[in-house]
C-alpha cells in the first residue's frame, strides 16, 4: 500500500476545525517544541519517516514524539489524517496522507493565535518562519543528501523518469527536491491546438470561473481578494485589469516534482515578490475561514502577455511552511517568449501552491474540472495536462 494514496475504511478522516481539537492533552508549547524537534531531528536522522516526513502510521514507531506531543499517538490511532482527492483519468476518489509536521502547523494556527508568543518566539508566525528557514538551510547541506534514500522510499517515487535517475549523484537534499525531469517527461497535452491552456504543476487542482465562486467553494478566507493576492490597490489599474478574473489552483505536495512550468503560449514579464508567512497550504487551513493563507504567505508574482488575447496572465508563486524559497529560471527572463509547459522556475524544500489568474476571455475551464472543484475536491493532474481552452473572440 502506498503511504500517500490509499482507500480509507478502517476509521474515520479527521475534520481539523476550530471548536474540535482533538490534540487537547497538548498545549502549544508542546506543539511548538514538537515541530522544532522534528526539524532538529531531520539534520542528523537521514530516515525522513521518523521525522519531517512522519505520517500517522509511522507514530507509533518514534516514541520521542509521544512524550513531545501528548495525545498524538490517540490522533493518529482514531483517525486517518489527510484529504481526498480525485485521480483525473479514472475518477477514482483516493486518500492522501498528510505528514504530520503539516497537522501541527495547521494546530498552531486553530488553536492557538499567530501573534501569541510562544516557546522563545514573539508569535506563532514566528516559530513557522524560522522553522521554514531552518529546515531550507538544513536541506542545503551536503550530508542532507543522506535522506534521499529514505524520501524516495517513503513516497514511492519513479526515478526512472528523472533527468538524473542515480540518487547518489545530487549534492544536498533540495537537489533532488527540485530534480529535473527527462525532457519527454511531462508532454503537453493538445499541444497543436494554439487555444489550448495546460497545468502548470503536478499538483491538486482546483479551477473557477471566476473567483466569487473560488470564495463560495474553496477559498474561505475573509480577506481574499485579487488585490490582496497581488498585493495592490483596489483602485488600481492591476486589480481592475484582474476583476472577474478566472482562477486555477495548483497544490503542490511534498513528493512532488517541484519545477513549475508555463501554462500559456506568451511572453515573460515583470515579478513583484511580497514578503510574508509561512502558515500551511492544506485544504483544510485554505477552507477555513478565520484564515487568509494565500493572502498572507510570502509569494512571487509573474505578469505573462498571453500571445493568442494580447492580455496578461499573473501567475503567483506561493511559499508555506517549510519552504525554502523560491527561484525564477525562464520566469526571471523578462521579455523571452516562452511556450506551453515549458519551466518558469522551482520551490525549494517544502508543499507550495501556485495560483495563475486569466482576465476574462482568457480560459474556458475543462469541465471535468470545474464539476470536481464545485464539489469540492482537488484533482490530481501534471504538468501539461489539459486545463481549458482560450474561447474564440
Amino acid at each position: 500500500m502506498h503511504l500517500l494514496h490509499h482507500q480509507v475504511q478502517d476509521k474515520p478522516v479527521e475534520k481539523i476545525q476550530p471548536g474540535v481539537n482533538n490534540l487537547s492533552e497538548a498545549q502549544d508549547e508542546h506543539i511548538a517544541q514538537g515541530l522544532e524537534s522534528m526539524v532538529a531531528h531531520s539534520e542528523t536522522n537521514h530516515d525522513v519517516s521518523h521525522g519531517i516526513h512522519m505520517h500517522g502510521k509511522n507514530v507509533f514507531e518514534v516514541p520521542w514524539i509521544h512524550k513531545m506531543i501528548p495525545g498524538i499517538e490517540k490522533l493518529a490511532s482514531n483517525y486517518h489524517i489527510g484529504n481526498f482527492v480525485v485521480v483525473r483519468e479514472s475518477g477514482e476518489r483516493i486518500f492522501e496522507s498528510m505528514p504530520i509536521y503539516a497537522r501541527i502547523g495547521m494546530h498552531l494556527l486553530f488553536y492557538g493565535s499567530a501573534r501569541e508568543t510562544v516557546l522563545h518566539y514573539k508569535s506563532v508566525a514566528h516559530l513557522l518562519q524560522a522553522q521554514s528557514i531552518k529546515q531550507g538551510t538544513i536541506y542545503n547541506s551536503p550530508d542532507s543528501a543522506k535522506s534521499i534514500a529514505s524520501f524516495v522510499q517513503v513516497y514511492s517515487l519513479d526515478l526512472d523518469e528523472l533527468l538524473e535517475p542515480d540518487i547518489t549523484k545530487y549534492g544536498c537534499f533540495n537537489e533532488f527536491f527540485f530534480r529535473k525531469l527527462k525532457p519527454d517527461g511531462r508532454p503537453v497535452e493538445n499541444a497543436a491546438n494554439p487555444s489550448g491552456i495546460c497545468s502548470a504543476a503536478d499538483c491538486r487542482l482546483t479551477v473557477y470561473p471566476t473567483v466569487d465562486l473560488a470564495r463560495k467553494f474553496w477559498i474561505k478566507g475573509d480577506e481574499f481578494s485579487i488585490p490582496n493576492l497581488l498585493q495592490v490597490p483596489v483602485d488600481s489599474s492591476t486589480a481592475i485589469e484582474f476583476d472577474g478574473a478566472s482562477m486555477a489552483i495548483f497544490r503542490l505536495a511534498p513528493a512532488d516534482y517541484h519545477r513549475f512550468h508555463c501554462p500559456i503560449d506568451g511572453v515573460v514579464g515583470d515579478t513583484t515578490n511580497v514578503p510574508g508567512q509561512y502558515y500551511t497550504v492544506n485544504p483544510q487551513a485554505v477552507n477555513e475561514p478565520k484564515f487568509d493563507v494565500f493572502t498572507a504567505n510570502v509569494r512571487s508574482i509573474l505578469y505573462l502577455t498571453h500571445t493568442a488575447t494580447g492580455k496578461r496572465v499573473a501567475f503567483v508563486a506561493i511559499g508555506a511552511l517549510l519552504v525554502g524559497s523560491i527561484v525564477w529560471t525562464k520566469g526571471a527572463e523578462k521579455g523571452a517568449e516562452v511556450k506551453r509547459g515549458e519551466e518558469l522556475g522551482y520551490f525549494a524544500y517544502g508543499g507550495s501552491t501556485v495560483i495563475a489568474l486569466f482576465p476574462k476571455g482568457v480560459v474556458e475551464f475543462d469541465q471535468d474540472l470545474v464539476k470536481n472543484s464545485e464539489e469540492p475536491i482537488e484533482t490530481l493532474v501534471k504538468v501539461g495536462s489539459s486545463l481549458g481552452t482560450t474561447p474564440a473572440a
